[in-house]
């Protein structure tokens, strides 16, 4: 046996006695839960932790203090998620039930489905629903993202195809407002390579501009370009295919607007420049939104959105959940409460199949840590750029 061997056999009889006293401890720990069960204590005792946490780092000096901190959190996460199994504690928690009961009213997926996007023809979004459903799909566009949300709710489109987050601005943050507000869910996503095209009248120059339309975010991934055109006026506009609309509509050599090259083909207008996106990866993300349950082939992906109580250490408790499974979190969004002051609402992804028993007991934990929990849904991951 030689050196390396030999520290790894040691090691390994170390951790034979660390999962003895590992089994010990929880023994212990479950007796503790029994004992609150019978006199209606909460489970997590917050002021208690911190002080075990200080104490158990005072055992050991220099480098290995926050080691020893992290592994007696994540003991501690376990312990509490044993002792609410016992007592019940947080177990009506309504989430996964009712996800149970949307997915008993699960539907296939629908062959020739009606699509809704917000913007006008030639927006990316009508783009990402051809992506998806194919070059044939009936896609309306529609004013606001809201109107698609209705449009399902009303039963006049099966799906809705919307921007959720772009590579270089970030989270597009109605979208997550309103997937809080409807009980919808996500059965798919894919992506968009946005690459914005200044772009004008036959007839126009960047001499004869003064000023530029698009979406905010297409004017915020351009900024760079426009900043080195300070004499023009930057005019958000509720899409950006819609920008170029209004300019071909308006017949004036001075406005330009930032949007596809596809909505320059459509509205016959002129390309200027472009790209001009500041990052040559620009790409946005798009989820398609279904009124109904569906799990479809190659499901890997869950997305799920949950409140956290105001308590030290509750998102600890939730990446702890993934540690102990060995799964790999991809998303972790959060957003505020209105009318609640510095608390929020998280959107977290992690990569699974509902079909599997590990994730039901995954479920089953981040319900007991969380409130008001809900599985968005189970879907393809679908990440790769557009050529």
């Amino acid at each position: 046996m030689d050196e390396l061997q030999q520290y790894r056999a040691e090691i390994d009889r170390i951790d034979r006695q660390m999962v003895e006293l590992f089994r010990q401890r929880m023994a212990v720990t479950a007796q503790v839960g029994q004992y609150k069960l019978e006199r209606g204590i909460p489970v997590l005792d917050a002021v208690r932790e911190r002080q075990v946490l200080q104490d158990k780092a005072q055992l050991v000096e220099g480098d290995l203090r926050p080691g020893v901190t992290t592994l007696f959190q994540t003991m501690m996460s376990i312990s509490r998620r044993q002792q609410r199994d016992l007592t019940r504690e947080r177990a009506d928690n309504p989430g996964v039930p009712r996800f149970v009961q949307a997915l008993s009213r699960m539907r296939e997926p629908i062959q020739h489905p009606r699509v809704v996007f917000q913007g006008e023809p030639g927006a990316y979004s009508e783009q990402a629903c051809i992506n998806f459903f194919g070059e044939g799909v009936q896609a309306t566009g529609l004013p606001q993202f809201e109107d698609t949300f209705l449009a399902l709710k009303e039963g006049r489109a099966d799906y809705a195809v919307l921007p959720i987050e772009n590579s270089s601005t970030g989270a597009i943050r109605q979208i997550y407002d309103l997937l809080s507000e409807y009980d919808f869910f996500l059965v798919g996503e894919t992506t968009v390579k946005v690459d914005h095209c200044l772009m004008a009248l036959p007839g126009a120059t960047l001499d004869t501009i003064t000023h530029v339309y698009s979406h905010e975010q297409g004017l915020f991934q351009s900024e760079k370009f426009l900043n080195a055109h300070p004499h023009w006026k930057q005019v958000p506009q509720a899409d950006t295919a819609g920008s170029a609309q209004m300019v071909a509509q308006s017949g004036d050599l001075t406005k330009a607007a930032l949007c596809s090259a596809r909505a320059a083909q459509i509205y016959g207008l002129n390309i200027l420049a472009g790209p001009t996106n500041d990052n040559p990866h620009n790409t946005t993300r798009f989820v398609v939104v279904s009124p109904q349950v569906e799990l479809r082939e190659g499901a890997d992906k869950i997305s799920t959105v949950f409140l956290l109580p105001h308590e030290a250490g509750s998102l600890h408790e939730i990446l702890t959940i993934f540690a102990v499974h060995g799964l790999n979190m991809v998303k972790l969004e959060s957003r505020p409460l209105p009318q609640h002051s510095w608390e929020y609402m998280f959107f977290l992804e992690f990569t699974g199949n509902l079909n599997t028993p590990e994730i039901a007991d995954v479920l089953h934990e981040l319900s007991q840590t969380t409130g008001d929990f809900r599985v968005l849904g189970n879907f393809v991951s679908n990440l790769e750029e557009e050529a």
